[in-house]
């Protein structure tokens, strides 16, 4: 390695670590020769400053050790696209991302911008590993921002301990950029997959259904991870296996020898048989004729081999079996030990040691240990012959060794039962490794019965050797009496039954019990029944590890990260887009466990578009969507699709307003109205007014309440609670049209009919099939009362007040020319005609009738049932009941 740079004078070199304790014990272990460290704040409380002289390969340098707090940059996706419901989720495949500083590390940069401005090298304290290596390069961005002449060098190290603090810093190295693209492709890989599930499945499923096992569902979040899914699918598919056993009742024979060296205890050579009678049929048979011959005796020596050395998941997992302690305090635990010196660097996945490594150094340090010391001294002793070379795992990640104890301790004082537990488990497990195997001498006897073949195993233990240190594991055996072939003796027999499977539930995706088992809960089992059902094995880990498979590609080079990132996410995205499509099965999979909620279901959150800024606030986007909410413009029922384009409204304001193109039922509009319209909701579009006075008209079902805070007007601009309907989330209606209500021609359709195309009785003649329409009364808010000729036809959409048939009055659509305005005007006045008309000479001569005999009913011609809930009046509903409120 050249150290160049930095002149004739000390050197100033900038020290950066993974944290603050790591920071402190670098700075404490290379300042003990000279002494003279001090410690000052930075812009950051949390993470000091060490200064101190030292001397890299003969050279003279002033170092000052600080540290990050981990990951100093955060990958989130732009703003526009951060918010749930901003954009299709599919999108979040190829939305532009960006990586930087978070609000509560900018202290932390401007302490590394400041010091590294004054410095002419950069050493890199960061873990060793892949992760590690990700965030030397955020430190690397912002150093180099601040000073690009920085010498930048990188410091590799397994434990905080003097020996090897003092080679990492004599051998720097540079930093490795494939381990930093190997993270940075996962993580944005993990940001992309998580969201964009994440965000289907909680807005199909969250108010679809009652998810009452988890508290306050309606703030739950449904989250999907690339490795936490997998985990889940572990959990679920064991449990369905354990669900799908049928336990049968099975049957099997036992048989015992007593003599004066002991008792044996002999296993049926059959095991066991379902049939009961068969069973009874042999054991009589062994009743019968009880007598015993030995037919066979094997002696043979077996070695119990000591395990390998210690990984991260081997830790995970013995401690949870020895200790009963998770996963996730195992691992603080351990990050504390290691940061304290005590043990090497805990996140390894080798479990073989350098040839290299100086193994009887790290157990000459345990000699004085009250409980293990004595044995680690035989381990060292030639004579005791002890020793043995630590087995080969199979696993090297290039970065850190096994776990081991790196200093010697017989308990801090500050130091937990758990710690205690962790770092005697790391020590006797390392001391165990490095030892002989255990030696048994193992006895198989076969015995005959009646024909009947069965078999006892005894076992002696003739040399414990790493089992003497490591008490964790067991080797027991019996010790059998001694049996020579031929002989004979009496025996008992017993006749013995198993049934048994037990179910646990409880909350959230996955519950554990107090004997460390898990099982899913409902919401667990039913998001991998959902997916499973799809074809797509997402809760299995086999994604995961080719995603992993790909990282190390990247890693080492054979791969590019941008060429992992693309085949990834392409594959992914049409996973995600089928899941999608077939997102009943996901409905389906959630209602065989949970109940459907009377929530309305936001089902458009794969088609979410921005139509325009919102006019009230001015700050909020607004989308076309499904979702009711306090503050809408409801588009007409008639409309069967919308799609906003990227044409901009030239009159509207503020803007930008796109417009949306909209397409119509043919049966549910008037005929002289085109299917197809290019329409504005910003208040200028008269043909699209027309069209929802409409859809209010001819609705039975739509609550009539005024936008909040706003009186009701003609308009049609009304808050609803019908899920199937469009809306957009718009301004109060007092602000539709720059504060002017709107007037709107509530018909929308030339008439066609005249004085002469009724019939004696006053009825009017459909001109589309030609048969007598029928006279009913609307019973919306705005024309209750009101009179208007229907077709019986009920696929005919023919429409038309009676009082516009009477005044014989062409009209044209509304908003078209003067006349057109004109006659909008007269209609709006007749309109309130009607609603002052319908309101008089209301009485209590039957259910759902006026005074004059004749039932309420829908502008589609449906009858109205009911009657108000607040009075009982059945001429008028609770919406408009003149004692509401009282």
């Amino acid at each position: 390695m050249h150290h160049g740079g930095g002149g004739g004078g000390a050197i100033r070199v900038l020290n950066v670590a993974e944290k603050p304790s790591v920071a402190k014990s670098v700075a404490e272990i290379l300042s003990r020769p000279s002494g003279g460290m001090r410690s000052r704040e930075g812009r950051s409380r949390y993470n000091r400053v060490f200064e101190f002289d030292y001397s890299i390969g003969g050279r003279a340098c002033h170092m000052l050790v600080t540290s990050v707090t981990g990951h100093l940059m955060e990958l989130e996706f732009d703003d526009r696209f951060r918010r749930w419901h901003s954009c299709d989720p599919a999108d979040l495949f190829h939305a532009p991302v960006r990586k930087s500083v978070p609000q509560d590390k900018q202290d932390i940069k401007r302490t590394l911008e400041e010091e590294a401005r004054k410095c002419q090298w950069l050493v890199l304290w960061l873990d060793c590993d892949r992760e590690g290596e990700n965030i030397a390069y955020e430190v690397i961005d912002i150093c180099a921002g601040a000073n690009n002449r920085l010498n930048i060098w990188r410091a590799r190290f397994s434990a905080l301990i003097d020996r090897e603090i003092h080679e990492a810093v004599q051998h720097l190295d540079r930093p490795n950029k494939l381990f930093a693209d190997a993270v940075d492709a996962r993580q944005e890989i993990d940001l992309r997959i998580g969201a964009s599930f994440t965000r289907f499945q909680t807005m199909l499923l969250k108010d679809a259904f009652v998810l009452d096992d988890t508290g306050d569902d309606r703030n739950i979040i449904l989250s999907y991870g690339p490795c936490q899914f997998p985990t889940l699918g572990f959990i679920v598919e064991r449990f369905w296996e354990i669900q799908a056993h049928e336990p049968e009742e099975f049957w099997t024979i036992n048989c015992s020898h007593t003599s004066d060296e002991g008792t044996a205890s002999f296993g049926w050579i059959r095991g066991h048989l379902f049939d009961y009678s068969s069973a009874v049929v042999i054991y009589e048979m062994c009743v019968e004729e009880p007598m015993a011959t030995v037919q066979n005796v094997r002696n043979q020596e077996k070695l119990k081999y000591p395990p390998y050395p210690l990984s991260t998941i081997e830790l995970q997992k013995r401690a949870s079996r020895y200790f009963r302690m998770s996963s996730e305090h195992t691992m603080k635990v351990a990050e504390e030990l290691y940061q304290a010196g005590f043990i090497s660097y805990p996140r390894t996945e080798t479990d073989n040691f350098s040839p290299n490594t100086d193994l009887h150094s790290i157990i000459h340090e345990q000699v004085a240990h009250p409980n293990w010391g004595t044995y680690a001294q035989r381990l060292l002793d030639p004579e005791a012959r002890l020793w043995r070379n630590p087995s080969n795992g199979g696993h090297d990640d290039k970065a850190h060794p096994p776990i081991h104890p790196t200093k010697f301790s017989a308990g801090e004082t500050n130091w937990t039962d758990n710690h205690k537990k962790l770092y005697e488990l790391v020590v006797r497990h390392f001391l165990a490794c490095c030892s002989q195997p255990a030696v048994g001498a193992e006895t198989t006897v076969e015995i005959d019965i009646a024909g009947e073949q069965f078999n006892a195993s005894g076992r002696v233990v003739l040399a414990k050797n790493y089992l003497d240190v490591y008490r964790f594991d067991s080797w027991g055996g019996t010790l059998l009496p001694t049996y020579i072939i031929g002989q004979q003796a009496g025996i008992g027999t017993d006749a013995t039954m198993h049934d048994h499977i037990k179910k646990l539930l409880d909350r959230c995706y996955a519950t554990k019990d107090a004997n460390t088992r898990f099982s899913p809960t409902n919401l667990g089992e039913a998001l991998v029944m959902g997916y499973d059902e799809m074809g797509y094995e997402l809760w299995k880990p086999y994604l995961r590890s080719m995603m992993e498979a790909d990282m190390k590609s990247v890693s080492i080079g054979t791969k590019s990260k941008s060429e992992v990132l693309e085949n990834c996410l392409q594959q992914m995205k049409a996973c995600f887009l089928d899941a999608r499509a077939n997102k009943v099965k996901l409905f389906d999979a959630m209602g065989t466990f949970f109940a459907r909620s009377s929530r309305p279901v936001n089902e458009t959150q794969n088609s979410i578009e921005t139509v325009r800024p919102c006019a009230a606030c001015n700050e909020s986007e607004m989308f076309l969507k499904q979702r009711p909410c306090r503050n809408v413009v409801w588009l007409p029922r008639s409309l069967s699709e919308a799609a906003v384009t990227d044409q901009v409204c030239p009159t509207c304001a503020p803007g930008p307003v796109y417009k949306i193109q909209f397409k119509f039922r043919r049966r549910d509009i008037p005929p002289n109205f085109d299917v197809d319209h290019l329409g504005c909701i910003g208040g200028c579009d008269d043909i699209l007014k027309e069209l929802m006075e409409l859809s209010r008209f001819g609705s039975h079902n739509q609550t009539a309440t005024p936008a909040r805070n706003q009186s009701q007007t003609a308009s049609g601009v009304r808050q609803g609670s019908s899920r199937q309907d469009l809306h957009t989330s718009f301004h109060p209606a007092a602000q539709f049209t720059n504060g002017q209500t709107p007037v709107v021609n509530p018909q929308g359709f030339r008439s066609t009919h005249t004085q002469s195309s009724g019939n004696a009785s006053g009825q009017v003649q459909c001109t589309s099939c030609q048969e007598p329409c029928v006279l009913r009364t609307a019973n919306t808010e705005a024309n209750r009362g009101r009179k208007f000729y229907k077709c019986q036809n009920l696929a005919c959409g023919f429409f038309a007040w009676e009082d516009d048939v009477e005044n014989s009055a062409p009209r044209g659509r509304g908003g078209r020319g003067r006349g057109g305005r004109s006659s909008s005007r007269q209609s709006s006045a007749s309109a309130s005609a009607g609603r002052r008309g319908g309101t008089q000479g209301r009485g209590r001569r039957g259910r759902g009738r006026n005074a004059d005999g004749m039932m309420f009913v829908a502008a589609t011609g449906e009858p109205v049932h009911g009657s108000c809930f607040i009075c009982g009046d059945p001429t008028h509903f609770a919406n408009v009941c003149p004692n509401r409120g009282r």
